[in-house]
């Protein structure tokens, strides 16, 4: 006898994330995902609106060092096909603006943006 089984997906929505944050309790990751967009209002020049959208993703520590592993693993995949992933010029000058600036240089690693 052949079974039939209904399938339902949510698809979601792309999202761009310019900023992401790390965090962890005893059983789990947290992924915290952010999209900063700046609004233009004609009708409100004077008060800027900036809008802040954000994914978390909780991952249990197992399936955490599993994102850790195939991440690295994709890393490397990409940079034998397209080359070595570098630091884009505009984020260099921009830190070393910042160290002109005598501000401090390096973020805290579980974040960038």
């Amino acid at each position: 006898m052949e079974q039939k089984i209904n399938l339902s997906i949510n698809e979601g929505k792309a999202f761009f994330a310019h900023e992401a944050s790390i965090n962890y309790s005893p059983t789990q990751f947290i992924l915290d995902f952010k999209c900063v967009t700046p609004r233009i209002d004609p009708r409100s020049a004077e008060t800027a609106n900036i809008h802040l959208e954000h994914d978390v993703i909780l991952l249990d520590t197992f399936h955490a060092l599993r994102l850790h592993e195939l991440l690295g693993e994709m890393l490397k995949k990409y940079e034998k096909d397209f080359g070595k992933i570098e630091k884009p010029k505009s984020i260099e000058k921009a830190e070393k603006k910042a160290k002109q600036a005598n501000k401090p240089e390096k973020q805290d690693l579980t974040y960038f943006g």
